[in-house]
């Protein structure tokens, strides 16, 4: 789907998101005419349940987007190549070949959607209709969402090369014809910001948590990983420690951390997108790809843990986290007791799911509180304040129990960079730290002697592969595009 023709799906678009009657539970007024699609409240709801389901695709949210940082970042590994989606370890990436054009067009399907929820908000508010604010709000958080992700797959980071080549910026619907060209990653983070600023002034009414929508709070924890990653570290730390201080989430106890993802919408959850009996991606679900191979019919064990992961995850034996953990396929061949299979996606190693009929529809978290800390934690750092740095950090660190606690005079960006790998692990941030910070990447290629052709063992962030290219389809369908090709491409 390309973005010169989706926006002539905005009235298939609206159909779609009606016929969902089981999860939307509603229709929208004429949803014929997407013009006029939306003139009521509920219409407008209409359209974000359609837009939160659609991030939960397998080419997004529900799985490839969550399993490219951690493969790309080193966490994880492949035991045998070729079952599937390798090239997200392996960088097998070319235009025709391997170029994952769903985050392109699943991200721009989804900003077609909010533009067209916002040009209908604003023509109803414009004959003073009442109501509208917080799905606006909404509308224009998500729009800064994708736009970041978007970004942070096709552009260099913002702190490297902010005016090489991002992603076109469409804030409005567009004619069939249309040729949009890219912006500079700078423009990106400008129309990023812009978005959250107005989303959260929009939202400022709405403070109580929300499940499964975004809520003021959902708009801060974006404004701190949006600021993090521009290395504007006063404004990251401002908008961390509104959440945290506003008492409207709470940090779960180690004691209380395994369980947390049995459970729906829990304490620490700041965004989650809810997965039901329709959105259950089943065998294509996020947890059958990080669960070991023969656990349950077609489970092949497509990822599991690093080595140096798991030497990370191990310099604490009684760390918490290894709760979510279990023996992978190399126990299951030699029972070497390695612990290499995720169950975070399973809601147990037990496979007990999150209270739904089946353990493989587990609610996608995709900002949690404990993210905040640590967000807060590297910007206190960076910032100057150690000792708010390590209380931040420890916070979180309390969670391995047999590590000293960070100081003042032994808190590192290395030190948060590892716990934000033990917290956040299997949940798609690796890659995308290790990048913004001028980390070099190793990956565990060794690890039963995988090929791997396409890049080399250690890369940083010049190796030309740390962006997607843009499809071969996508540069048919919008010949303007040709000419910005990431390089190397």
């Amino acid at each position: 789907m390309k973005i010169n023709t989706l926006y002539t799906l905005l009235a298939a678009s609206m159909l779609m998101l009606s016929s969902c009657d089981s999860f939307l539970d509603m229709q929208p007024t004429n949803a014929s005419n997407a013009e006029t699609a939306i003139a009521t409240t509920n219409d407008a709801q209409v359209a974000i349940n359609g837009i939160m389901r659609a991030m939960s695709s397998s080419s997004y949210y529900g799985r490839n987007f969550m399993i490219y940082g951690d493969a790309k970042g080193g966490d994880l590994t492949i035991y045998s190549a070729g079952r599937g989606l390798d090239a997200l370890y392996s960088f097998n990436h070319a235009p025709t070949s391997g170029s994952y054009s769903g985050f392109w067009s699943t991200g721009y399907y989804c900003i077609m959607q909010v533009n067209n929820l916002i040009e209908n908000i604003d023509r109803l508010q414009a004959k003073e209709e009442k109501g509208f604010e917080s799905y606006k709000g909404q509308a224009l958080t998500l729009r800064a969402l994708f736009y970041f992700d978007l970004v942070r797959l096709y552009g260099l980071p913002y702190n490297y090369d902010k005016s090489a080549f991002g992603v076109p910026n469409v804030t409005q619907t567009l004619e069939a014809s249309a040729q949009p060209t890219r912006a500079t990653v700078e423009e990106n983070y400008k129309q990023i910001l812009a978005d959250l600023k107005e989303g959260a002034e929009l939202l400022a009414d709405y403070k109580k948590p929300v499940d499964s929508y975004v809520g003021y709070y959902a708009n801060l924890a974006l404004q701190a990983r949006v600021n993090l990653y521009m290395e504007r570290y006063s404004e990251a730390l401002t908008a961390a420690q509104e959440i945290i201080e506003s008492k409207k989430y709470d940090l779960y106890e180690p004691d209380e951390w395994v369980d947390s993802w049995r459970k729906q919408y829990g304490d620490e959850s700041i965004l989650e997108i809810g997965i039901d009996a329709e959105s259950d991606l089943s065998t294509g679900s996020l947890g059958f790809y990080y669960m070991c191979y023969g656990r349950l019919k077609n489970a092949m064990g497509w990822f599991l843990a690093s080595d140096y992961f798991l030497n990370r995850l191990g310099e604490d034996p009684d760390d918490v986290r290894w709760g979510v953990m279990d023996v992978d396929e190399e126990d299951y061949d030699y029972g070497t007791g390695r612990k290499g299979a995720c169950y975070k996606y399973m809601g147990s190693v037990n496979l007990q799911g999150d209270g739904k009929e089946t353990a493989t529809a587990v609610n996608i978290k995709v900002i949690r509180l404990s993210e905040i800390y640590l967000i807060a934690a590297e910007a206190a750092l960076q910032s100057g304040d150690k000792e708010a740095a390590a209380d931040y950090l420890n916070a979180i660190r309390k969670r391995s129990p047999n590590l000293a606690p960070a100081t003042a005079a032994t808190i590192t960006l290395d030190m948060i960079l590892d716990e934000r790998s033990k917290e956040l692990f299997g949940e798609g941030q690796r890659f995308f730290d290790m990048i913004r910070c001028n980390r070099s990447i190793e990956f565990n290629d060794d690890f039963q002697d995988v090929p791997i052709s396409q890049r080399e063992k250690v890369i940083d962030r010049t190796f030309y592969k740390i962006v997607l290219p843009i499809s071969q389809d996508e540069l048919n369908a919008n010949p303007a595009l040709r000419s910005q090709q990431n390089k190397g491409y």
